[in-house]
């Protein structure tokens, strides 16, 4: 019983995690950013584009990716000990480089537990 309701605690605060990003990402909150991804993400849009967590943090910062808002919808956690698989998929309004757009997409998003936190350690996006 302990283990389940250990998961079950797992679960939830990862999808707490998961809206933070959502937050943080549309806030351009450097330190949430931080707070949440690995030193070693690797963060891939639905155009291919790779992007250390270095480069995704920036990109929102200096405004080249731009969310106005995001709305995730049809969420799936799948826990494997300390990595977690989030799916969800994922309208936006955009604002990148002062260009207004929208977008909806796929995202499938890979957490790790590290040192007690989930980070966010990987993430691919895919064309609906």
């Amino acid at each position: 019983m302990t283990t389940n309701l250990h998961a079950q605690t797992d679960e939830q605060t990862l999808a707490a995690n998961v809206e933070k990003l959502r937050i943080a990402m549309v806030a351009a909150d450097q330190t949430a950013l931080d707070e949440l991804t690995s030193s070693s993400l690797a963060y891939v849009h639905s155009t291919g584009r790779l992007e250390s967590k270095q480069e995704f943090i920036a990109n929102l910062l200096n405004g080249k990716s731009d969310f106005v808002s995001i709305d995730l919808t049809d969420h799936a956690i799948t826990m494997n000990g300390d990595v977690a698989i989030v799916r969800h998929k994922l309208a936006a309004q955009t604002n990148d480089g002062g260009r207004p757009g929208s977008a909806k997409i796929g995202v499938m998003q890979v957490w790790q537990k590290q040192q007690g936190s989930w980070k966010l350690i990987g993430r691919q996006a895919f064309k609906l």
